[in-house]
């Protein structure tokens, strides 16, 4: 690739299953020039999330042979709009691309907090990932300081900000699930979970039963399927549930998992099941700074990050996230 040419990631075919790199293709064009009121962007940090899967599979989300979309951190190379200045570090959405035409309401700056903050910070436990943790654990799931809780998919982008979240708020027993021994070492060893478990060992109401034997005050679930059944089965009575995805059914969406099969227990417990999406919560955004950046500036909050360097290996980096080869948050970087 030379200076004057960009590339965009772009979904070719909608996937049978699993997605495979046949479905993606790595298309050159000349590095577009800013309008007025835009401003063009070259792109440093991408993020690849497990939510992406899902819009591979909807026209009125991807539309096929055209840039795909995603949380991207870049640096404004050109402008013409006063607002926007060359050198300045922005936010948007139109990612999966080298480089982005923006206007000003597609974009926020980066905050700059200083020493001890990374940029990886913004596309991590600082954004979409981390504010899907906070809020599902603050606003939804209502988490209270001593209260027990377990998470899905714990080790992965948002289910490592839950459990430093967690634990900044106070959370008593700390549970989770992951994919492998690898993981569930790193949410023991790393993170500072009390007690995981490999969902591949048995079922997992039974393995969640014996990570949580007096039970569970909440959840915060990205699984769905046997994992929700699990949860409802472990919490107390008045339990809470933040559902944030289903993971579970992404790559079968035509055959979903079934429903949980306690799920009238509910009723019998007066269990709280509520489903969420960041979007309708930005406003928590400052919340979460207040939060976080302390820890982050005096290094008591670790990033958990895995890297994929190079634009080159972007859909290696997605599919990678998709089999659950990172542990936190897979990240794409120039």
């Amino acid at each position: 690739m030379t200076n004057d040419t960009m590339i965009t990631v772009q979904q070719t075919a909608r996937p049978d299953g699993f997605p495979t790199p046949g479905d993606f293709a790595f298309v050159e064009s000349p590095v577009p020039a800013p309008e007025p009121g835009t401003a063009l962007v070259e792109n440093l940090q991408w993020s690849v999330d497990p939510y992406h899967r899902e819009a591979m599979d909807s026209d009125l989300l991807w539309t096929l042979n055209s840039p795909m979309e995603g949380r991207t951190l870049g640096r404004v190379l050109d402008s013409r709009d006063p607002s926007l200045r060359p050198g300045d570090l922005v936010l948007h959405r139109k990612g999966w691309r080298t480089h982005s035409l923006v206007s000003r309401g597609e974009v926020r700056p980066v905050p700059d907090f200083g020493p001890g903050v990374p940029l990886a910070a913004h596309l991590s436990i600082l954004g979409g990932t981390g504010l899907s943790a906070y809020v599902g654990l603050t606003r939804i799931a209502r988490l209270q300081p001593g209260e027990d809780l377990f998470v899905s998919a714990a080790a992965g982008g948002v289910g490592t900000a839950a459990g430093r979240i967690a634990r900044l708020l106070g959370a008593g027993r700390l549970v989770g699930s992951a994919g492998s021994a690898r993981k569930v070492a790193y949410l023991t060893e790393e993170i500072g979970f009390d007690a995981a478990f490999d969902y591949h060992e048995g079922p997992v109401t039974e393995l969640l039963a014996k990570a949580a034997p007096e039970g569970l005050d909440a959840v915060l679930d990205g699984v769905g399927g046997a994992h929700l059944e699990a949860s409802i089965a472990s919490l107390r009575e008045y339990g809470r549930i933040a559902w944030v995805g289903a993971v579970a059914q992404y790559h079968s969406l035509s055959t979903p998992p079934p429903a949980p099969r306690n799920l009238f227990d509910l009723v019998g417990k007066s269990i709280r099941l509520e489903g969420f999406l960041v979007r309708n919560h930005m406003d928590a955004q400052e919340e979460l700074y207040d939060l976080a950046v302390p820890h982050l500036r005096s290094g008591a909050l670790p990033l958990d990050v895995t890297e994929a360097k190079g634009f080159e290996h972007f859909v290696d980096a997605f599919l990678g996230m998709l089999s659950g080869e990172n542990l936190g948050k897979m990240l794409v970087t120039a």
